[in-house]
């Protein structure tokens, strides 16, 4: 709880996965991938509840396990590969009202951005309930910069995705950040089905070295190197 608000952690983790099979429970370093996301909102000084929402009884066994809560299974409909994950999170909440619990926060933690720490949402809980925003969504600064991104046409030829020229000095770009996909968080009173959490207006910003979404194997690689690095905190 932070300034008498009950704040519920949602952490949604779909079954199926094509890029790499039971993704969210894949073993890295001798735990479940989804656990770094539980730990991070059990540690938090902040959250309420840690619910996972998922479709999955291996799922729900396994974050039982490691100590969130999962009191039902999402229905199948909303576990599809087109499937909204506003959709989920909505269901989730209307749910718990259901059974008499409800929350002033809602704050969403995908379990493929393991690399979130808890001070990263407790920092940002306290950043939201500083502003007039109903919601924030983490940012990181861009690898690379959309000046030098071009789209390719059929033709092959190319054109550019800003307006102004990129004859300028590296050290001249201005900044620009991509949402990351480690934390969002909104007020439940202006939450719906519409909501789109990447669209939420005030910005969570994160150092790039906390940032990695596990896509594919490569990413499963990488994320063993950087936890295996006793700098990395």
């Amino acid at each position: 709880m932070y300034q008498n608000k009950r704040i519920v952690a949602i952490i949604p983790a779909r079954g199926g996965s094509k890029g790499i099979p039971k993704k969210n429970i894949i073993l890295v370093n001798g735990k479940p991938l989804i656990q770094y996301s539980i730990d991070a909102a059990l540690q938090s000084n902040y959250i309420d509840d840690v619910l996972v929402s998922t479709e999955c009884p291996e799922i729900a066994r396994i974050s039982r396990e490691v100590g969130a809560k999962v009191p039902f299974l999402r229905p199948p409909h909303l576990a599809l590969d087109e499937s909204k994950t506003i959709d989920s999170i909505v269901y989730t909440i209307v749910e718990q009202k259901k059974r008499g619990i409800e929350y002033d926060l809602i704050v969403v933690l995908q379990p493929t951005q393991p690399l979130r720490k808890s001070w990263h949402v407790d920092h940002s809980i306290e950043q939201i309930e500083g502003s007039q925003h109903n919601g924030l969504v983490s940012v990181s600064k861009v690898k690379d910069h959309p000046i030098l991104i071009r789209q390719l046409h059929s033709d092959h030829t190319v054109s550019s995705l800003l307006s102004q020229t990129s004859t300028v000095r590296r050290q001249d770009f201005s900044d620009y950040y991509k949402v990351n996909g480690a934390i969002y968080i909104n007020k439940a009173s202006s939450l719906t089905n519409n909501t789109s959490l990447n669209d939420n207006s005030l910005a969570f910003v994160m150092d790039q070295k906390y940032d990695l979404d596990i896509d594919n194997p490569l990413d499963l690689e990488l994320l063993k190197i950087i936890l295996s690095n006793p700098e990395h905190a």
